[in-house]
């Protein structure tokens, strides 16, 4: 049974990866601060190494990495501490950069062909308002992906991203912001019927990048953001209402 081991699976996106990779018979490692197999807190960037080492000592060869815990502060540009800079930084960006280090050498050293996949955000794509140290950190990542891809290449590893869009998650649960009207904002703004997405949609694109139907992608980032980057503005609120020729 290959093992997989996610991050930030307490809960959210995280807990829905972990669910997923379980149900496809993964043999799964879940980390948090809290609510997890392996409790840690990931801003402690000196203390991941052994963190992955413990995990492999524990647990047998690593076969699946998902780097998906995350951190966000609404903050204007100039609110943005040094303190929060780093913490944003730390989380969002060091710790799957380190994790990953360290877990491909030890897929490396185990000659397993592994898979790591980093969850980065619409955010590395495309900015947001109130977020520049968080849209920092998720551009970062998607750079990190691609450079770990080739260089793990040659060792048969993977290295993809998924960058979802507007899920229902805790993680800008405590934004302070008018709940409501950010909400239906976003709903009449997404394309796909339906509107927020849920963890699950993430977990299915997770399932995807580790199985071997993706054998031979590497260095990409699947966009789950229910066609949001596709649509430049919604424009479809100034239209006239559609109407269907076939019937």
């Amino acid at each position: 049974m290959t093992l997989a081991v996610v991050t930030g699976a307490a809960r959210g996106i995280g807990h829905a990866i972990a669910a997923g990779l379980t149900e496809d018979g993964y043999d799964v490692v879940t980390v948090d601060l809290a609510g997890a197999d392996v409790l840690a807190d990931l801003a402690d960037t000196r203390a991941l190494a052994e963190l992955v080492d413990g995990v492999r000592r524990e647990h047998g060869p690593i076969g699946v990495l998902v780097n998906n815990a995350g951190t966000a502060r609404l903050e204007h540009f100039n609110e943005i501490t040094v303190e929060s800079w780093r913490h944003v930084m730390a989380v969002n960006c060091d710790a799957p950069f380190f994790l990953s280090q360290r877990t491909a050498e030890h897929m490396i050293a185990d000659g397993v062909e592994g898979r790591i996949v980093n969850i980065s955000s619409k955010n590395g794509l495309v900015a947001e308002a109130g977020l520049a140290h968080y849209n920092a950190s998720k551009g970062a990542l998607e750079l990190i992906t691609k450079s770990l891809a080739a260089e793990l290449g040659p060792f048969g590893i993977t290295v993809n991203a998924v960058a979802p869009g507007m899920v229902a998650t805790p993680i800008d649960g405590d934004f302070p912001l008018d709940r409501a009207a950010f909400e239906a904002a976003w709903e009449e703004r997404i394309p796909l019927r339906g509107g927020y997405g849920a963890p699950s949609d993430v977990a299915g694109a997770v399932r995807y990048l580790v199985s071997g139907a993706a054998r031979y992608v590497t260095g990409s980032t699947l966009v789950v953001d229910g066609g949001v980057l596709a649509d430049q503005m919604p424009r479809r609120r100034f239209m006239p209402p559609y109407r269907n020729s076939v019937s």
